[in-house]
């Protein structure tokens, strides 16, 4: 991997992020079933932090500080359990038919790729009730908004070493998907897979309670990393001298999903592989909301 790792500023906050966080702030408390009142006092401290916080920074930045000062107002540190859960056991319904899906596809890895994709619209941030069933549906009949399909590919079948930035709880399912199946399209299975997870819980991330509720941990020379929730001691934060030293250390660099790219968008020698849910987000990429992207910077 490269020395010279950065190739443009980071994708900065623009206005609709702050309403949009205070909307996940209103949702997230309402998920926690607190009363009226409390739910007041959190939002009303949390729109403390969005009126005075730099927001000359990423996205994802300004959400650790939001979620950070949710979870010390209201001492519940995960929220999201309960959902991150059931999401894990929607998604583990789905794998067999989504296996078959990719076993009678004559092109196995890319459509592992959109099935992986799909996986990303299970993201509690951006969306309230989002369908699995009907993405996967949606997205094997689309093409490419961004399309770098052919690199990855031979990234792929040439690389020894793989580091996978995962997303949220289920599509971490999906990721497994893709992973087994880059596995078996090679001569031989990657020498080294390193899986990135949230360190602590915010929304409804994948952490390590996850990747062994799902069997992730099962695939053969697995390693799992953590990064930063916002809160102290739970990992490196992504942009960070640590994880740019990962990214140059492994052959192959997989990202998944909006927040990963908000997050790493200046990075070089990234696969970013997401569904688009935002505005925001889409004008960055000069796409539109529901596109599929495969973008390798």
């Amino acid at each position: 991997m490269s020395e010279n790792i950065l190739i443009k500023i980071p994708m900065k906050v623009k206005l609709d992020c702050v309403p949009c966080l205070a909307r996940q702030t209103l949702r997230t408390l309402r998920i926690m079933h607190l009363d009226e009142s409390m739910q007041e006092k959190v939002l009303r401290e949390v729109l403390k932090v969005l009126y005075t916080i730099d927001w000359d920074t990423s996205p994802p930045c300004i959400a650790h500080h939001v979620y950070r000062r949710i979870r010390e107002l209201t001492g519940m540190d995960d929220p999201y359990r309960n959902i991150k859960r059931k999401s894990n056991e929607k998604a583990l319904q789905i794998y067999p038919d989504a296996k078959r899906i990719i076993e009678k596809n004559s092109n196995k890895l890319l459509t592992a790729v959109k099935i992986a994709i799909a996986g990303n619209v299970m993201d509690f941030g951006a969306l309230e009730n989002p369908d699995i069933e009907k993405t996967l549906r949606e997205v094997l009949e689309k093409d490419f908004a961004i399309n770098d399909y052919d690199v990855f590919r031979k990234l792929v079948l040439e690389s020894d070493s793989l580091l996978f930035f995962a997303d949220n709880a289920g599509e971490i399912v999906f990721d497994k998907l893709l992973i087994e199946t880059m596995n078996e399209i090679r001569e031989k299975p990657f020498k080294k897979i390193t899986l990135v997870v949230k360190g602590g819980p915010i929304i409804n991330d994948a952490t390590v309670e996850d990747v062994y509720h799902v069997s992730f941990k099962n695939i053969k020379g697995l390693e799992i990393r953590t990064v930063s929730n916002g809160d102290p001691n739970t990992g490196p934060e992504r942009n960070s001298d640590i994880v740019r030293q990962w990214i140059k250390e492994h052959d192959l660099v997989i990202a998944k999903g909006q927040g990963n790219y908000e997050g790493m968008s200046e990075i070089k020698g990234l696969f970013f592989l997401l569904l688009v849910k935002c505005n925001v987000l889409a004008s960055d990429l000069g796409v539109r909301i529901g596109d599929i992207i495969l973008k390798y910077n």
